[in-house]
């Protein structure tokens, strides 16, 4: 059975099934494969520091160790935050209800990539009509989780959409001091040289 997601809007709840839509299926996609001059695929080996023993695929591994080189198991491992307190752990989406309250502007859900797509594909016409034409979002984990991903729900034509993203972030540069740009100043100086523009050059 499929597993569901349950939301609540005011003081109603709905619940809904997502079903992944595959991306390649939507845009398609591209492998790069290394052959030999025979055309036979090559399988990726690699070797010891010295170059002189090969290790088949799977032969290695990865460890933790801590600061004077001892192996540490990943149960003894703790996650913190920034301050170096215990990290909160939240639930799986799955496990607990998803409260709709927050909504973003189409500007503000544009700022967002988007790395999974879901249909939900059994929810109600009211689920889908108290949606309407808004954007909500929350904080979606599919597992038990220290770090929840952006979700946001949305309908488009008749179908309700599930969409995971990561926040795009920009570094705005410039020359000089940026505090003390003036923009009046800025336009008037274009203004005034305007006649010296070549829009030929263009």
């Amino acid at each position: 059975m499929a597993r569901e997601l349950t939301f609540k809007i005011g003081r109603k709840e709905f619940s809904a099934s997502p079903t992944k839509i595959d991306r390649r299926k939507l845009y398609g996609w591209t492998e790069l494969m290394a052959v030999d001059d025979e055309g036979d695929q090559c399988r990726l080996l690699t070797t010891d520091e010295s170059g002189k023993y090969i290790i088949p695929l799977g032969g290695t591994g990865s460890g933790i160790l801590s600061g004077d080189g001892q192996w540490v198991e990943r149960s003894e491992l703790q996650t913190v935050d920034a301050e170096g307190k215990p990290a909160r752990m939240f639930p799986s989406s799955f496990n607990t209800v998803n409260v709709l309250s927050k909504k973003v502007k189409p500007e503000e859900f544009l700022d967002y990539s988007i790395t999974d797509f879901y249909e939900l594909t059994t929810a109600t016409p009211d689920l889908i009509a108290a949606i309407g034409d808004r954007i909500y979002t929350f904080e979606y984990t599919y597992n038990d989780s220290y770090a929840p991903s952006p979700a946001f729900v949305m309908v488009s034509g008749e179908t309700l959409f599930l969409m995971i993203g990561v926040k795009n972030i920009y570094e705005w540069l410039c020359f000089g001091d940026c505090e003390n740009i003036d923009e009046t100043h800025d336009d008037r100086i274009v203004d005034e040289g305007d006649g010296d523009i070549d829009f030929s050059m263009f």
